[in-house]
């Protein structure tokens, strides 16, 4: 397991080898190539929206030009148990456009 500090959320966020091998073989264009892409995305996000289709999980994301000429990297977290809690990932993937749901937090 792997574990990404995240001042957003106060904690680490962990990365387990199921869902790790699940990013692999959905989204090899995010691992292996590009973890320090995810560490970065989660200490420093361009903004923090909640997904729609799940109350506990959150998409972070940050735009980078080196991905494919400027493209998003997303990171999905799911938290338990409040801020203090458990929070890990439950997908990364890249995106031509910044996905869908209520932002929660932007940077200014």
């Amino acid at each position: 397991m792997v574990r990404f500090i995240c001042p957003y959320l106060g904690g680490p966020v962990e990365l387990t080898r199921e869902r790790e091998r699940h990013i692999l073989e959905n989204h090899p264009e995010v691992l292996p190539g590009r973890i320090e892409l995810v560490a970065h995305t989660l200490a420093e996000p361009d903004e923090i929206r909640f997904d729609p289709k799940y109350s506990a999980t959150r998409k972070f994301i940050r735009r980078y030009d080196e991905l494919s000429g400027g493209k998003y990297l997303v990171v999905l977290v799911v938290s338990r148990n409040g801020p203090k809690g458990r929070h890990w990932i439950v997908t990364a993937f890249v995106s031509g456009r910044r996905p869908r749901g209520e932002v929660e937090w932007k940077r200014l």
